[in-house]
């Protein structure tokens, strides 16, 4: 469904990414680790369409990112890092704006999208235009956005940071859900818990360079409930 082949990008000759090829299956959660400057957000960027690579290719469902951009984005969502969205839209409206680019059903996409304001804890904020929006609140944002459409490709670049407990989890039940449809999943965060509950399998970038790969079976055995701690902020915090 994803697939990254002997992908390189350079910056000022130094090669932030240096043959980097994996896949990503359809109903597959894949994380993606490493520390800071190991080439994920750059990655990921380009795997979106938003920066040229150097070499090699990614296909989204067998369609050229860069040689057929409109084939490819139609299958693909991606939560950035850092979102760009239209500030002096609603939620709404700029969810309503996305729909009608991808060709969606308008009733259908709003309701999917007022069940995922609820679910994320956004319920009561989605007419309020998003200039107005926590940091938090715009990475659920961006996110709404990614799954709107049910993607056959999701691309999340630190997708849940700054999200509260209850809306973490609901998110990573929607990306449990996506995954249970048929969506390829590939997940960059810096919080290992995170990957570890959420991915069948790990990619550790270094330098640019898939260092090492990890399925579950090396960290041990699936475990999607609530933990401790998530448990007593939710009995303080209850979800909405």
């Amino acid at each position: 469904m994803l697939v990254i082949e002997a992908l390189g990008c350079d910056y000022d000759g130094r090669a932030a990414l240096d043959g980097v090829s994996f896949e990503v299956a359809g109903g597959e959660i894949v994380g993606l680790l490493g520390a800071n400057g190991a080439g994920k957000s750059t990655l990921l960027r380009i795997g979106a369409g938003l920066q040229p690579p150097t070499r090699g290719a990614v296909r989204v469902r067998g369609a050229d990112v860069w040689r057929q951009p409109l084939e490819a984005k139609r299958a693909l969502g991606y939560a950035a890092e850092e979102p760009a969205l239209y500030e002096s839209l609603s939620l709404f409206e700029y969810l309503e704006f996305i729909a009608a680019v991808r060709g969606l059903d308008p009733a259908a996409a709003r309701a999917r999208a007022g069940d995922l304001a609820g679910r994320l804890g956004l319920a009561g904020r989605e007419d309020e235009p998003v200039r107005s929006y926590s940091h938090g609140m715009r990475k659920k944002a961006s996110l709404l956005a990614a799954v709107l459409h049910r993607p056959a490709v999701l691309l999340c670049d630190e997708a849940l940071e700054g999200f509260d407990a209850a809306a973490a989890l609901a998110a990573k039940q929607e990306l449990r859900e996506l995954a249970a449809a048929g969506t390829a999943i590939l997940f960059s965060s810096h919080v290992t818990e995170t990957i570890e509950r959420l991915c069948a399998r790990v990619l550790i970038l270094e330098r640019g360079r898939v260092a090492r790969e990890l399925k579950r079976s090396d960290w041990g055995t699936p475990d999607s409930g609530i933990s401790p701690l998530e448990r007593v902020f939710l009995e303080i915090h209850p979800p909405s």
